[in-house]
C-alpha cells in the first residue's frame, strides 16, 4: 500500500519497484500530492492503474473491514 507527498518521485519509484517484484500493489488517490497538478494526475489516472490498483481510503476501509 502505497501513499506519500512526492507522487512523481518516491511513490512512482517505489511502485516500480514493488510491481517488477510481482507484489500486490494499492495506491490510495488520496494518500498521495504532487507539487505539480498535471504530474499528479497523469500518475493517478494514466500510470498507475497499469501497475497497481488505484483506491481511496474509503474502499481501502470496506477492505479491511471485509478481510
Amino acid at each position: 500500500m502505497l501513499a506519500g507527498v512526492s507522487t512523481g518521485g518516491v511513490v512512482l519509484s517505489a511502485l516500480i519497484d514493488a510491481a517488477d517484484r510481482d507484489y500486490r500493489v494499492l495506491v490510495l488517490s488520496d494518500g498521495v500530492a504532487d507539487p505539480a497538478p498535471e504530474t499528479q494526475r497523469v500518475l493517478v489516472d494514466k500510470v498507475f492503474p497499469s501497475r497497481a490498483h488505484v483506491i481511496d481510503t474509503t474502499v481501502l476501509r470496506e477492505l479491511l473491514r471485509s478481510a
